[in-house]
């Protein structure tokens, strides 16, 4: 087996195990009862079965330029999917679309208890 058919092989098998991460995020965001659960699923196999692929390619392709544009699609996904997770999570806490009862941490509520000015005594007016 040459070095070009082994990384063919390679890619393949690499793009294959990625397609199946993807699927198994689409597969999460139709089936999690939750909020969370479903956020969970979009972001981290989603991601990682992106990355996956992109590896694949860049491997069956062998080209510098293709793998250079392929790094900065993997950076940017790595960079923004936490940030789309953070901001949905809290935008189900803040709304309370969010499973309270399946929780067994809720950092947040003492955050937000915390970060809340404190009631001023009610003036008297003479």
């Amino acid at each position: 087996m040459t070095t070009e058919q082994f990384l063919d092989l390679a890619g393949g098998i690499v793009l294959a195990l990625g397609a199946f991460f993807c699927l198994a995020a689409a597969v999460g965001l139709v089936r999690f009862p939750d909020v969370m659960s479903r956020m969970h699923a979009a972001t981290k196999p989603s991601v990682f079965g992106l990355v996956l692929v992109l590896i694949g390619v860049t491997l069956s392709l062998r080209d510098l330029a293709v793998a250079c544009l392929l790094v900065l699609a993997v950076t940017l996904q790595m960079l923004t999917a936490p940030v789309s997770g953070h901001l949905v999570s809290r935008t189900a806490y803040r709304n309370g679309t969010w499973d309270a009862d399946g929780a067994v941490v809720d950092d947040l509520a003492r955050d937000l208890a915390r970060s809340e000015p404190p009631e001023e005594p009610p003036t008297s007016a003479s």
